[in-house]
This record gives C-alpha cells, structure tokens and sequence, in this order.
C-alpha cells in the first residue's frame, strides 16, 4: 500500500506569524502619529533655540555656552520617555487617580510658602528649591486640574442641565486650586487654570449661558488683582503707552525689544545664532521671549512653522476629542488642548505687544524644566487617549 505524504500547508504558517507579530507591533491611530510627532519636533525646536538664546548668557556667568542648555536637555530626556510610559496607561487608570492627583499638586503649591523651601522672582511666590533645581509645581496642576474636572464632569454627564451639579464641586475646587497660585502673586498661571476649567466645562457640553457668572466673576477678578498691584498695573500701560523715550526706559524696555527683534529678523532671519537682542538687550530671552528670538533669528518662516506645528497639534487632539465614545476622554482632552493653544496665544501675543506680560512661558519652546516636563506628561496622557480610539476599519489582504 503506498503512503501519502502531505506537505505542512506554509502559507497557513506565515500567515499565523504575521497575526502573531500584528499582535506586538499594533498599527497606533493617526491621531497619536500627529500628536507624538509635533511634540517631539516642538521640543527639538525649543532646545535648538533654548541653547542659541542662552550661550551667550552663559558666557558672560561663567557657565559655559552649554549650561543652560544642558539642564533643558536633561529635562528633555527625562521628558519624552515619560510621555511615552504614559501613553502606555489604559484610560481607566486616568479615572482613578484624578482625585489623588489634584490633591498632592495642591499641597506640592502649598509648599512653595514653607519658610527655607519657598522661592520668589519678580513678586511672584511660585517655586520651590528641591536638590539645586526650581520646580514650579502650579504646572503640573493645569494637568491634574483637567484631569479631575474631566473626571467630575464625565460622571454627571446626565446631570449638567441643572446648574447645582455643574458648580458643585467643580467651581470651589477650581477656585481652591487658582486661589493657592494667586496667594503666589502669579496672575498668567492663574489664568491659565481657568482657561482648563473653561475648556474643562465646554467640552462637557454644559449649556453657554452657564458659563456667564465664572466668567463675569472672574474678569472681576482680574480687574481687582491688577489696579491693587503698581507692578501688573505698568504691565497693563506698556501695552497701551505711545513707542517714546519716556516708555523706553520707564516700562517699556522689554515689550520694545522683542518688538524690534521680531522685526530685525524680517522674512528669512539673521541666521540660527545670529540675534542681537539675546546679548542683554531682551531680558527673559529663553523663557516669556523664546518666540521673539526665534522670529529675530529664523524670521517670519521660522514663526510659521512653529505657529503650523502648534495647529498640527491641536487638530491631531480634536480628532481624538471627535471619535472618541468616553465623555471623559472628551473632556479632558479639550481642556489640555486649550491649555496649550491658549497658553501659546497668550506667549506670543505678550512677544507681539497685544497682551500685558504674565510671565507665561511658550509650551515645549521655552526655558523652564518643570514646564517641559508638565506639558510632555500631558501629551503623554493624550497619546494614551489617542490608542484608545475605537479601531478604524482597515482593508483585509487575501491570498
């Protein structure tokens, strides 16, 4: 009787291998390619710029043209990983540590007016002195505050339309959390958490005629924080005082000179490393003025690109905030989306001489480690929103 012999079907093999390493490497959303991408390119973009405004500075402090740059970078490299471990949490694990989070950023702020511990610039108490570094723990609360406002907000989704569940207890723990930073004197972060807690409520869907009262409360606010304080008061008349020798050198002095840079650098630019204004001229050159520098020195395409990058970036979260199915995932997402446009409208209208200066940095772009460090772990959770997306349809291969 002669034997058979059948031959092992390959075909069939290959193809359970290539479902086994689909399994591992798994295709991730657009939206988290787009995310991912212009945040990393943003960075890069900061620190090329961080280290042409700051070599200079370093220099003239005995430092090195490195040294400030170095610290940038070392945030940087402890930045990008942890956005990508935080994209890896599952958007459960969001959930259940809003409400911690919120609370430890809140006694991390308190700490910033422990005698010893402390540190104050410019009138503003904002900072604590922790290992030789300045870490301003009122960045991180933009985070833990969309965080748990998402979480609040998701959880009442069928109760927004009465207006007791929309201000309980979102509006006294927003304002507990603006209160701790206000107690620091820093206006512009303050004002950055309540654009979070706008951001926070439009995206939850509330009704808009809700939003009358926080809004006109808080324009009260600010108007009552400026006209008590000379300091935010002069801020206010430089943008409204005539370009003369009495503003020049009477409050002037900066809004002019990032002016006058932004305007030296014309279409093309002086070249990378060629600004005039950072030799002393521009106070704050790498941190509220980064954008100054780099219009000076890589001209009108230069802000264009950093100016196309910041949209990639929002169009990439409002994707996310359009397919996504979780109220919490909206939420969320919306208020970091207008944290980050807002806070970089309010950067560079300050550099062009529209908004007062609040001492609010340029997301990803300017000098400050706990800044960078804030702003990756946010994309982070983005990202991880972003793997959440419901799977789009994709064409099978058939053989």
């Amino acid at each position: 009787m002669a034997q058979t012999h059948t031959k092992p079907d390959s075909s069939r093999h290959g193809l359970a291998a290539r479902v086994s390493l689909g399994t591992i490497f798994t295709p991730v959303p657009s939206e988290f390619l787009v995310i991912a991408s212009t945040a990393l390119l943003l960075t890069i973009f900061g620190l090329v710029m961080v280290l042409s405004a700051t070599s200079a500075e370093g220099v003239e402090h005995g430092q090195g043209p490195y040294a400030i740059f170095a610290r940038q970078a070392i945030f940087a490299l402890l930045g990008v990983p942890l956005m990508f471990i935080a994209s890896r949490m599952p958007v459960a694990f969001w959930k259940r540590i809003a409400w911690p989070a919120l609370g430890v950023s809140i006694v991390l702020q308190l700490l910033v007016f422990v005698p010893g511990l402390g540190v104050e610039n410019d009138g503003n108490r904002n900072w604590i002195h922790i290992a030789g570094q300045n870490l301003q723990p009122s960045e991180f609360m933009k985070l833990t505050l969309a965080l748990w406002a998402g979480a609040v907000l998701a959880r009442k989704q069928n109760l927004l339309r009465l207006w007791k569940h929309v201000m309980i207890p979102i509006v006294p723990g927003t304002a507990l959390v603006i209160g701790t930073v206000l107690a620091g004197k820093d206006l512009g972060t303050a004002m950055i958490l309540f654009l979070v807690f706008l951001g926070a409520l439009f995206f939850s869907n509330v009704r808009l005629r809700l939003f009358v009262l926080p809004v006109l409360l808080s324009v009260a606010a600010v108007v009552i924080l400026a006209i008590t304080s000379p300091h935010r008061m002069s801020q206010i008349t430089a943008v409204l005082a005539p370009d003369d020798d009495a503003c020049y050198f009477h409050g002037c002095w900066q809004q002019l000179h990032g002016i006058w840079g932004m305007a030296s650098g014309g279409i093309f630019g002086v070249g990378l490393g060629n600004s005039q204004e950072k030799y002393g001229w521009l106070p704050a050159a790498a941190n509220d003025y980064i954008f100054a520098i780099v219009g000076e020195e890589l001209g009108l395409i230069g802000c264009i690109v950093v100016l196309a990058l910041f949209a990639l970036f929002a169009v990439g979260a409002f994707h996310v905030v359009r397919r996504t199915d979780d109220p919490f995932v909206r939420i969320v997402t919306g208020a970091i989306v207008v944290w980050v446009m807002g806070q970089s409208l309010i950067n560079i209208g300050v550099v062009l001489r529209i908004v007062p200066v609040l001492g609010v940095p340029l997301p990803f772009m300017s000098q400050g480690g706990t800044a960078l460090l804030s702003i990756l772990f946010a994309t982070g959770v983005l990202l991880s929103f972003a793997r959440s997306l419901p799977a789009a349809s994709r064409d099978r291969v058939t053989e």
